[in-house]
């Protein structure tokens, strides 16, 4: 998902020429252990000329001497250090973690499940097998890729995220998922592995459909989904997270005890069973939800590089410890854990879910939208070449290895997968679009996973807590989605699909039932009109498939206008004149000065 750092957004660069950093070649078996041996165990094969006092220190505002040398960047194929290597690659891992922890909690969370479930469910999130296919380049037939060849490391989308939750809640109106009444009447969900199962094998079944828009010449792809459309779409996806799960959880759950009832297990946040329960948007939730987020502010102020890159983390880091010595961390997650554990340790029943099948294939739409912004964003920060056929073939290969993963995700228990753009962040700062990097993330990502006691603490990170940091990680979505839309000409025609958009995408977001009982009035449907009615409801209920519907079909059948033809002509001829002139600042950049 795209969220990519305010200050780190990659910039259009010329595409490098060989350089001191690119390694001889070594063919055969003694030439490829001969640079095994030099790599570890030189100095040179370890450290190289990298510095990393620099990657280190903090930034200190109004007391910097100047402009400071820039570290070396190092390409695709480069000869990188290894402990660069290794660094930059747990850079890369720390950066991502939240968002690849965030959609399981709050998937567990919604289906009522016990914590051993829900911590396996973080865990098989969190192994990273799928993106070592992704950054890959395997050449299949004709010209076709698998892969992108860059550091594009992938995790479960957010726009799987928001579905699921609204299929979940479709599953327990209909009785596909149970509910019991309490004495006080009060209504609680029963825990529904099963419905995890059925999204499992609905999206397994719908991933077919971007394997499919893989093989659509990536001309015909950007003339249907331009920035006007796949803007929209990003922009409602940070929108509806912040309010369905970032900004409640903040307050102290996203459950039913928002509602603030009088009797209950819900009557405090997040149960009356928790160690110091509150009602919701209690100042003491609220205090320790602002501290994580100001903390990711101080972090960008004042952290080093490194630092910067895992703000995030920071950030939960921060509130634990706070809210832990406050006492408000139930520590039973964690000691329920097992030590270690892997994918399959725990099954669910893979099924499908009628209903779910036309919301699901939306999604793999709007996956294959998000691939083609953030591959281009990764080229572009790892100076590869944004033209021409060769890039043609990677945004192919990406596409193409999300559509395989997410039915081979689907096989390893994990909902769908989209390319994630923090890297791209990381690669800005760190000048290190090296493919080792991104092979040491996977390691890391995978040794997260298998060991089961991380998934446990994650689990135990309190609602405020994570929602301070979502909250603000929703909110970076939310911003790289108007990022995107800024691509747009914004003539006449552009606004009039946006406001149209906008219209269904945000009405959905502020009043969430509004088309819930669009179908009440029929009466004793069919089992598949009913099935479709639901489908249908689904949509219109997720504010980025509704928006992106109709920005997408608007798109299509509105007419341009001559006029705004040429405009947009003139307008892409200065572009391209503006990325002409910032190829040439960021060659004088590259010869010694760091902004």
């Amino acid at each position: 998902m795209s969220t990519v750092p305010f200050s780190i957004q990659p910039r259009p660069i010329d595409t490098p020429g060989p350089n001191a950093n690119t390694p001889p070649r070594r063919t055969g078996f003694r030439g490829r252990v001969s640079y095994a041996k030099e790599k570890f165990t030189t100095k040179e094969g370890w450290f190289g000329q990298y510095d990393y006092r620099w990657l280190c220190l903090p930034s200190i505002p109004f007391l910097n001497s100047g402009p400071a040398r820039a570290p070396p960047f190092y390409g695709l194929d480069d000869n990188m250090p290894l402990l660069l290597a290794i660094t930059t690659g747990l850079q890369h891992a720390l950066a991502m973690l939240a968002g690849l922890i965030t959609p399981p909690i709050i998937f567990a969370s919604a289906l009522s499940l016990d914590s051993v479930t829900s911590a396996y469910m973080i865990s098989a999130s969190l192994i990273g097998i799928l993106s070592l296919v992704q950054m890959s380049r395997f050449r299949l037939f004709k010209g076709y890729y698998l892969g992108t060849g860059l550091i594009s490391v992938v995790g479960t989308s957010f726009s799987t995220l928001s579905t699921a939750n609204a299929i979940f809640d479709a599953m327990y109106r209909d009785g596909t998922c149970s509910t019991t009444t309490l004495a006080d009447g009060t209504s609680v969900r029963d825990p529904c592995p099963d419905a995890y199962g059925k999204v499992l094998g609905t999206s397994l079944i719908c991933s077919f459909l971007e394997m499919f828009l893989a093989f659509v010449p990536a001309r015909i792809l950007k003339r249907i989904f331009p920035p006007l459309v796949t803007g929209t779409v990003v922009l409602m996806i940070g929108a509806s997270l912040i309010g369905s799960s970032g900004a409640p959880n903040w307050g102290g759950g996203s459950n039913d005890c928002r509602s603030r009832p009088s009797t209950g297990i819900f009557q405090l946040c997040p149960t009356t069973l928790a160690p110091r329960p509150l009602p919701w948007g209690s100042p003491e939730f609220i205090g320790i939800g602002f501290l994580s987020f100001v903390s990711i502010i101080l972090t960008e102020l004042f952290g080093s590089p490194f630092l910067k890159n895992v703000s995030i983390i920071v950030g939960l880091a921060v509130g634990c410890i706070v809210s832990g010595a406050a006492g408000y961390i139930d520590a039973s997650s964690i000691k329920s854990a097992p030590a270690i554990t892997f994918l399959w340790v725990h099954t669910f029943k893979i099924g499908v879910y009628p209903p779910a099948i036309l919301p699901m294939l939306a999604v793999y739409v709007s996956l294959a939208m998000e691939a083609m912004g953030d591959i281009t964003a990764s080229a572009e920060v790892s100076r590869v070449d944004i033209r021409g056929l060769e890039f043609d073939s990677r945004i192919q290969g990406g596409i193409l290895s999300d559509g395989l993963g997410g039915f081979l995700s689907a096989l390893f228990t994990v909902t769908p997968l989209s390319v994630f753009a923090q890297n791209n962040g990381v690669i800005a700062i760190t000048r290190c679009a090296n493919l080792s990097a991104g092979r040491w993330c996977c390691f890391f990502l995978i040794l997260f996973g298998v060991l089961g006691k991380i998934s446990g603490v994650f689990l135990a990170i309190p609602n405020p807590v994570l929602g301070g940091v979502t909250t603000f990680l929703f909110a970076s979505v939310a911003v790289s989605g108007i990022r995107v839309l800024a691509f747009s000409q914004f003539t006449r025609r552009d606004r009039f699909i946006l406001a149209a958009a906008l219209s269904f995408g945000v009405a959905d977001l502020l009043v969430p039932d509004i088309f819930t009982h669009l179908f009440d009035g029929v009466d004793n449907p069919s089992n598949a009109l009913e099935g479709f009615f639901n489908a249908i409801v689904i949509i219109l209920s997720t504010p980025f498939l509704s928006g992106g519907i109709v920005a997408a079909l608007l798109n299509l059948i509105l007419p341009r206008e001559l006029e705004e033809e040429e405009n947009v002509s003139e307008r892409m001829l200065a572009l391209e004149e503006q990325k002409e002139s910032m190829k040439s600042a960021n060659s004088k950049h590259d010869q010694g000065l760091v902004d």
